[in-house]
């Protein structure tokens, strides 16, 4: 078992609109691991929980003992650490889902700067723009370094 270390971005070119997620995972067996995924018309907020719901069921699926997670979503990462309340119906299903597989991990998560965060940002924002050009399913691409 390893630990793991996630930076992630979620973010939709309109609130809402086109979105996507963008997800750095450092620690892995084979390297870091880059995962952009469209995730069709959805809202910011909502984006940045997919994100870090995409690295929780990654990181479970890899069978990581821990995972710590950065986030510059202020808002996903006070909910998660319990500082907010959740009070978005869509929200608190999203953020039920991820304390409920942070639960199997050793989690924890820690707000960062836009800065330093570039490129999960980056990954997200490359996915939201394909997410504008396409009506389809959306697909998760993965990349290893």
């Amino acid at each position: 078992m390893f630990n793991l270390v996630a930076y992630i971005d979620g973010g939709s070119l309109g609130n809402p609109g086109p979105a996507g997620i963008g997800v750095v995972i450092h620690g892995a067996e084979n390297g870091t691991i880059k995962i952009t995924k469209p995730i069709g018309r959805q809202d910011n907020n909502v984006a940045e929980y997919l994100a870090l719901l995409e690295a929780l069921q990654f990181a479970v699926g890899l069978g990581a003992k821990a995972l710590h997670v950065f986030s510059d979503s202020e808002v996903v990462v006070k909910q998660m650490t319990g500082e907010y309340i959740c009070r978005s119906a869509q929200l608190y299903s999203l953020n039920w889902t991820c304390r409920k597989l942070a639960r199997s991990l050793d989690f924890s998560i820690s707000h960062v700067a836009r800065d330093n965060n570039a490129e999960a940002n980056r990954l997200a924002n490359a996915a939201a723009r394909k997410a504008s050009r396409i009506r389809s399913p959306a697909r998760t691409t993965f990349a290893r370094d």
